[in-house]
C-alpha cells in the first residue's frame, strides 16, 4: 500500500485526508496540532498522526524518506525547505501554494533527481489555472488567439451568512487573508500596463454580476502579467486576475488602510483603549472618535466603513490589554474573534473566467467558464474541498504513474489538468463553460469602470 505524508492539519486539511484514506492509501499527518489531526483521521485504520513541529529537521528527513510522496499544507515559507529534502530523498512533492522564484530555481535539481514538485494545485492557484488552460488550448486548437482574459475568484460566506458590515467571514487563514491585502496589483489593459499600489488596492475596483449570487466587487490579484508566459498567450491585449468580494469589504479595508490599521509598525500601548489607539496613530483629536474618523476619511458617520469599524470594536473605550503590538495584529485578533464561520453558516467559492478569442477569418468569440460551490463547517467547507481535492487527485495520479512530469511545475500542462478536472467533476466540482457569447460594441467584454 502506497504511503502519503501530509505536513499540516489546518482549516483546509480535512477533505484531502478523508479522500486519500478512502482510496486505499496509508496517510500520515505530521502536525503541531496532533489533536486536530486525530479528529480528521477519525480512527481510520490506515491513518497515523505524528506530533511534529517544522523546526524538527531530523524527523522531517525520516518521514519524507519513509513515504512515497509528501503533501505540504504548511505556510508557504516552509515549502522550500520541504522541497529540498524531497529532492535529496528522491521523493515527489505536492503543494497548493504559489511558485516563488526560490522554488522555481529548484527545477534543474528536481529534474536531475527524477522528482516532480507540483505546486499551485489547489483552488486559486489551481483550479483557476486548469480551467483556464482548457479554454486557452481550445482556442489555440482552432487556430485562434486570446485577446482578452479575465480570471476572478473568491472564497466568501454565502449571501445569507454575510451578515456583518464587512460582508465577510474567514473560511481559511485569517492572517493569510489580511496579509494578502498588503499586495500590489499589476495587469494589462488594452495593451497598457496598469500598476495598482497597495494603498489603492481596495479603491481600484469594479463590480461584476455573478449569476445566482448578485453583484460582487473585484480587485486586482498580484501581478497578472506573469501569466502571459505561464499560459502561453503572447499578444494578449488585456489580462486581469482578480479577487471577488461581496460589497462592503473593499470600502471597509480601504478605510482601514488609510487609518493604518493594517500596519506592521510596533507601538507601545500599555493602558490604551482601542479608541485611544486609533486616535493616537492617526493624530486625531476630539471627544467623539466616530466623528473624528468620519471627518478624516471624508465619509458620513453612517457610511459602511464606519459601521464596520464600530462593529469590530475600534471605537470601544476598552483596554486593549497589551504592552506592545502592531495595528495589524490587533485588527487580526478582533476580526478572528468576530468573523469566523459558525456551524450553521455556509461558505461559497465563486470563480469566473471571461475570454475574448479572435480567429484567422476575423471573427471574435466570447467564452466564459464559471464555478459556484457551497459548503459548511458542519460537513466540509467549499474552500477546503476546492483547495485540497485537486491536490488529493494529483497525489493519486502521481502514485499511479498517470502524471509523469519531472521538475518544478504548475498544473498548466494538458497531461495534468485534463485528468484532474475530469476527476473533480466526478466529485461535484465543475466549471460551467459557455461559448459563442455576444461581446460589446468593440468586440470585447465591456467590464469595469474608468479605474480598470
Amino acid at each position: 500500500m502506497k504511503k502519503v505524508l501530509i505536513l499540516g492539519a489546518g482549516l483546509v486539511a480535512g477533505p484531502i485526508i478523508r479522500h486519500l484514506l478512502g482510496h486505499q492509501l496509508t496517510v500520515t499527518i505530521a502536525s503541531n496540532t496532533p489533536e486536530r489531526a486525530g479528529e480528521l483521521v477519525d480512527g481510520h485504520v490506515n491513518g497515523r498522526v505524528i506530533d511534529w513541529s517544522v523546526e524538527d529537521d531530523a524527523t522531517l528527513v525520516s518521514l519524507i524518506e519513509d513515504h512515497d510522496i509528501t503533501v505540504s499544507l504548511l505556510p508557504y515559507a516552509y515549502h522550500l525547505k520541504v522541497a529540498k529534502q524531497c529532492i535529496a530523498s528522491g521523493k515527489n512533492m505536492v503543494t497548493t501554494s504559489y511558485v516563488k522564484p526560490e522554488m522555481q530555481a529548484l527545477d534543474p535539481q528536481a529534474r536531475q533527481a527524477g522528482v516532480l514538485i507540483l505546486n499551485e494545485i489547489g483552488l486559486d492557484p489551481g483550479i483557476d489555472h486548469m480551467s483556464a488552460m482548457r479554454i486557452i488550448d481550445h482556442i489555440h486548437g482552432k487556430g485562434g488567439k486570446v485577446v482578452e482574459f479575465y480570471s476572478i475568484c473568491g472564497a466568501l460566506p454565502a449571501p445569507e451568512s454575510a451578515v456583518n458590515p464587512f460582508r465577510y467571514k474567514f473560511s481559511w487563514s485569517p492572517r493569510g487573508v489580511l496579509l494578502a491585502s498588503g499586495n500590489d496589483g499589476r495587469y494589462l489593459k488594452n495593451g497598457k500596463i496598469v500598476e495598482v499600489p497597495t494603498g489603492e488596492l481596495f479603491s481600484h475596483i469594479f463590480r461584476l454580476n455573478f449569476e445566482h449570487v448578485g453583484p460582487l466587487d473585484v480587485y486586482a490579484n498580484r501581478n497578472s502579467t506573469d501569466y502571459i508566459d505561464i499560459y502561453g498567450i503572447p499578444g494578449v491585449e488585456t489580462i486581469f486576475r482578480g479577487t471577488f468580494r461581496i460589497p462592503g469589504w473593499c470600502e471597509s479595508l480601504d478605510a482601514m488602510k488609510k487609518l493604518q490599521l493594517l500596519s506592521d509598525d510596533h507601538y507601545h500601548i500599555h493602558g490604551m483603549t482601542y479608541a485611544e489607539f486609533l486616535m493616537s496613530v492617526n493624530k486625531l483629536h476630539g471627544i467623539e472618535p466616530v466623528k473624528a474618523v468620519a471627518d478624516f476619511l471624508g465619509l458620513p458617520a453612517d457610511a459602511v466603513p464606519l459601521q464596520a469599524l464600530q462593529w469590530l470594536g475600534w471605537f470601544d473605550p476598552k483596554d486593549i490589554g497589551r504592552e506592545e503590538s502592531t495595528a495589524f495584529d490587533i485588527t487580526a485578533d478582533l476580526m478572528l474573534s468576530k468573523m469566523d464561520l459558525r456551524e450553521n453558516d455556509r461558505d461559497m467559492v465563486v470563480m469566473k473566467h471571461l475570454f475574448t478569442a479572435s480567429y484567422p477569418d476575423g471573427s471574435r468569440e466570447g467564452i466564459t467558464s464559471s464555478m459556484l460551490a457551497f459548503g459548511s463547517p458542519a460537513s466540509e467547507t467549499a474552500i477546503a474541498r476546492t483547495v485540497t481535492l485537486p491536490a488529493a487527485i494529483a497525489v493519486e495520479m502521481i502514485l499511479q504513474g498517470r502524471i509523469t512530469e519531472k521538475g518544478v511545475h504548475r498544473p498548466v500542462l494538458r497531461g495534468i489538468y485534463e485528468p484532474v478536472l475530469q476527476e473533480l467533476e466526478k466529485l461535484g466540482i465543475t466549471m460551467d463553460e459557455k461559448f459563442n457569447l455576444p461581446l460589446g460594441n468593440k468586440g470585447v467584454w465591456d467590464i469595469g469602470t474608468d479605474n480598470v
